[in-house]
């Protein structure tokens, strides 16, 4: 959540620039990369295969490279996540997005999401304590009670963030109802808003109900309608 003003500069500063089409190019990923270096976005968010180019080409760069786990169902077996998890950060991701267990998440399951989150939060921290881990409850196919459970989950797992959507589920993303429940039950960890966040105007609605962070392919866009 901007505590100043929403000029072009902080809002690239919030911003995880995001390309996780799995049809995505090495030309795409570069054109991504240099998006980030000319706007200044926090992060470039990829899939894990790309994230030794995203380091290379972002060497120096305030630009961190980010990356998702157990990606987009967040069905993989915990021990495959947490290994995923380690590489990735072996190989110089800064962040990582995890999917939760949303299975066990909507069965009640509660000791299992946990485990899960808490498995990927030890194997990311434990190569690089530096490392940030945000848990992905994909909100808009869970109830707010639902909701609110994945929140006690991530804190009690110790990751930094929750976060509200894949933006592959068929249910949606980011909606400003969803934020402002993740803020009030997940403070003090940081929420990130993503999926289908195409226009300045819910930027700014989101990070106004509480967003610190937001994950969007449309970037670029939102950036340059602000500067209009």
């Amino acid at each position: 959540m901007l505590a100043t003003p929403l000029t072009r500069t902080a809002l690239a500063r919030v911003i995880d620039h995001t390309l996780l089409k799995p049809e995505a190019t090495a030309d795409a990923i570069d054109r991504l990369c240099e998006e980030c270096v000319q706007w200044g976005f926090f992060a470039a968010c990829v899939n894990p295969y790309w994230v030794p180019r995203c380091v290379a080409r972002l060497a120096g760069r305030p630009t961190v490279v980010a990356t998702v786990v157990g990606f987009p169902l967040g069905a993989a077996a915990t021990a495959t996540k947490a290994h995923e998890a380690q590489l990735a950060v072996r190989a110089g991701a800064r962040e990582i997005d995890m999917v939760a267990n949303l299975g066990a998440l909507l069965g009640g399951d509660y000791p299992a999401v946990t485990r899960d989150i808490a498995a990927v939060v030890d194997a990311a921290k434990g190569t690089d304590a530096a490392v940030l881990v945000k848990v992905i409850l994909e909100t808009r196919a869970l109830t707010d009670e639902q909701i609110i459970r994945g929140c006690r989950c991530t804190a009690e797992a110790q990751a930094d963030f929750v976060k509200t959507s894949t933006g592959f589920h068929p249910a949606g993303g980011a909606t400003v109802e969803h934020v402002a429940l993740l803020r009030r039950h997940a403070a003090p960890i940081r929420v990130k808003a993503s999926g289908g966040i195409r226009d300045l105007a819910t930027a700014r609605a989101l990070l106004a109900a509480g967003a610190d962070r937001l994950g969007t392919s449309a970037s670029v866009a939102l950036v340059t309608a602000l500067e209009a």
